[in-house]
């Protein structure tokens, strides 16, 4: 059967695509996921994350060892499933700033993708429990709440952070970015709302839509000069689809320049290694890669329950007859963002503050009554790469984020963790700590500090840019996501942006995909407009 377009990849740029290109009756969409359904039960308890990590519905990737970074392979989390990260990840609602969208613009040749132009569509997706105003929109179908539980120390910390200087936020999506507070979170009634309950499962009815999960593309068939369908593995079958309009990739930063390498598509030299045929000598291919380093302060806190200390079957009856209590939680709660100097132009610093020790990237568990300040830097300078392992179709990708590479970004992280320490220092926080648990007291100079920061530092899943949008040659996708060199393919996720925005990526990624929808479609894009 032959179809208008194929997408691949099931994330939350996928479910939007899916959704909005199977609007038109006439228009048959094929749908493929690697991953298995989403259908676990505990995908939808909020605080249920951790034990989501190295299941079935995560990619389990690990970088190459990190030179400036004592050396290590650091764990990748990333979305396999319906909905992608968006189904496994924190359910942070956080668009980044106005300064990222039009750096992209003025600095990198993206013209129609400034803050203004993107607002509008950030504003289509949400519906926001506050309800409508210049920053937000209602009646979308991405979900936006206020927390359903906040822990005290959540509390506490936002109350010492105000103490020592940051100014409240109520809104990290709306006039200023600055500041500290709780962020909101992609839940419905104090349950996870993904990308694929927002937008996927409703158009699932459609007959003009076909999902197939547990279904591993493993090339883009490319004639002439064009891509054509894919080839992928289902059900123990090596089996071909043809496209007559589109291939859509929305595999992810990792997935889809994995994907166009594996298709002859990228650095003719890199390709000619693994025996694979140049379609398109694109250097730019899995180049540009960035992602939020971040490391975890902790602090001991006897007197106060830990969030973990929540999580039994009292509670769990709780969150399933009124979505609410400890497992409404995301885990992540409050936080904010800061400048390590005055004359930055937007913050290059973020806290996420967790009531519950947060050790090994969330996947030790530790009974401990503790409160975790994740330190991360989003403005960060180094730049790494995707590259092959093998041609392989199972094979898993190297990974290298060059963390730390930038000198930079190792300073940002320690200047955030001395803040850190100050708003511990502060307010009511300061009542409730009991020691430094980690770095701890002794690592007390700039030195060991940084040490430290190398030892410890790891990635919050943010990653972006293997597959770079801009206005000249060397950008891997024109400004309409098209792929150089290749007709009829397009990428469309996080691998498009050219920086990272300071902030998580789901939202920005299903604003970029519902105007992707306009562009494939042919419609003009929605007015630009920003207050």
């Amino acid at each position: 059967m032959a179809y208008d377009y194929i997408i691949v990849g099931a994330g939350s740029a996928g479910c939007v695509l899916a959704a909005r290109l199977s609007e038109d009756p006439g228009t048959r969409v094929l749908l493929l996921e690697a991953g298995p359904p989403d259908d676990a039960p505990q995908i939808q308890i909020p605080a249920n994350q951790a034990a989501l990590l190295k299941s079935a519905y995560d990619w389990d990737y690990a970088t190459v060892p990190q030179q400036h970074a004592a050396g290590r392979g650091m764990y990748w989390p990333s979305g396999r499933t319906l909905g992608g990260s968006s189904s496994i990840g924190a359910m942070i609602y956080l668009r980044g700033n106005r300064h990222d969208y039009d750096t992209w613009r003025d600095e990198h040749g993206c013209t129609g993708w400034g803050y203004a132009d993107l607002l509008p569509y950030f504003r289509k997706a949400e519906d926001q429990q506050r309800g409508e105003s210049d920053y937000h929109g209602v009646g979308g179908p991405l979900r936006v709440e206020d927390l359903r539980f906040k822990h005290p120390l959540s509390h506490a910390w936002v109350e010492s952070a105000q103490e020592h200087g940051l100014p409240a936020n109520r809104d990290f999506n709306g006039a200023r970015q600055d500041g500290a507070g709780f962020y909101q979170v992609t839940q419905r009634r104090g349950r996870r709302w993904s990308a694929a309950d927002a937008y996927l499962r409703p158009a699932m009815a459609r007959p003009n839509l076909t999902v197939r999960t547990d279904a591993l593309v493993t090339g883009v068939t490319v004639e002439n000069g064009r891509a054509v369908g894919v080839r992928y593995l289902w059900r123990g079958e090596h089996l071909r689809e043809h496209a007559e309009g589109e291939v859509v990739l929305c595999g992810g930063t990792v997935g889809s320049p994995r994907l166009l390498l594996l298709s002859g598509i990228g650095p003719a030299g890199h390709l000619r290694e693994h025996g694979i045929q140049v379609r398109a000598d694109l250097p730019g291919v899995g180049e540009n890669l960035q992602d939020h380093p971040a490391v975890p302060v902790l602090w001991d806190t006897p007197g106060v329950k830990a969030l973990w200390e929540g999580f039994d079957g009292r509670h769990l009856a709780l969150w399933h007859s009124l979505g609410r209590g400890p497992l409404a939680s995301n885990v992540a709660e409050a936080g904010g963002f800061a400048r390590s100097a005055d004359d930055l132009p937007a913050p290059d610093l973020q806290y996420h503050v967790l009531a519950t020790p947060h050790l090994d990237q969330g996947l030790t568990e530790v009974p401990q009554r503790m409160v975790t300040v994740l330190v991360a830097a989003v403005a960060i300078t180094g730049r790494g790469r995707i590259r092959l392992r093998s041609a392989a179709p199972h094979a898993k990708p190297l990974i290298d984020p060059a963390c730390l590479a930038a000198g930079s970004d190792l300073e940002t992280l320690a200047a955030g963790v001395r803040q850190a320490r100050r708003i511990a220092a502060a307010g009511p926080l300061a009542r409730l700590v009991q020691g430094e648990h980690s770095p701890g007291e002794q690592v007390d100079d700039d030195d060991a500090l940084r040490a430290w920061v190398r030892r410890a530092v790891v990635t919050l899943g943010r990653p972006v840019g293997t597959c770079a949008m801009g206005g000249g040659d060397e950008a891997v996708v024109d400004t309409e996501l098209r792929v150089r060199g290749i007709e009829g393919l397009r990428v469309v996720d996080a691998s498009v942006m050219p920086t990272a925005p300071r902030g998580g990526t789901d939202a920005p990624v299903i604003a970029i995909a519902e105007r992707a929808a306009d562009l494939i479609c042919g419609r003009p894009p929605l007015p630009a407009s920003a207050p």
